[in-house]
């Protein structure tokens, strides 16, 4: 990854919609994703990959009055993934976690997968009860995944673009979200930059002794 050149890059706001991902990188960035952590394995999110025009315009119309501007961005991007995350964290997740990391083997020895399972119900019970923070920290997991993934798809020689300006109660009514026990976190378009269309001026950050603290 060339990693000075992406500290000098704009992050792309038009997209050249001629182009398309191709299928194999696309699913390469797909395997990626999936393979995010998540704090305890909570594993709390789901994706809906749009990449056909109609599931694209279905989104565009439906991101809210206010932020209808960012219907060309979700038109023109080669796919677009609405990452969701859990409303809530029924007793039957967790159950499905612990079955997969069972099957999985995870933890070899059953005594070590008790105690983790053990661990992580506390741990959960101190963000519902405690910090009274479960929705929020969630959708940190989510939001833990976004910039990993954007960074590979930078190594898969695409751009990703994440976006918040949509209403989150339209989308989900649009594509039936709620209805999973889900709800629309974040929005990422992927694609080729419109060459016509980049920004060519410096990139405007702190200085670095504004930034860091060395202890």
């Amino acid at each position: 990854m060339d990693l000075d050149n992406l500290m000098s890059k704009h992050l792309t706001r038009y997209f050249d919609s001629s182009k398309t991902i191709p299928a194999q990188s696309l699913q390469q960035l797909l395997r990626f994703l999936r393979s995010t952590p998540s704090s305890v394995n909570v594993q709390a999110s789901r994706y809906y990959v749009l990449g056909t025009p109609e599931g694209k315009e279905r989104l565009a119309a439906n991101l809210g009055d206010r932020f209808l501007d960012n219907g060309g961005k979700i038109r023109d991007a080669s796919h677009v993934i609405i990452f969701t995350t859990r409303a809530d964290l029924p007793d039957r997740h967790l159950e499905e976690v612990f079955s997969k990391e069972r099957a999985d083997g995870r933890f070899p020895d059953p005594a070590k997968q008790s105690h983790w399972e053990s661990m992580t119900r506390d741990f959960l019970d101190l963000r519902t009860y405690g910090y009274k923070d479960l929705s929020h920290w969630m959708e940190k997991q989510a939001y833990l995944a976004l910039g990993m993934t954007v960074m590979a798809a930078a190594e898969l020689g695409f751009d990703a673009t994440p976006l918040e300006g949509f209403d989150p109660a339209s989308v989900d009514t649009a594509f039936k979200i709620r209805e999973t026990g889900y709800t629309t976190t974040v929005l990422l378009a992927l694609g080729y930059p419109d060459a016509t269309k980049t920004y060519s001026n410096p990139i405007s950050r702190f200085d670095h002794d504004r930034l860091f603290t060395f202890v």
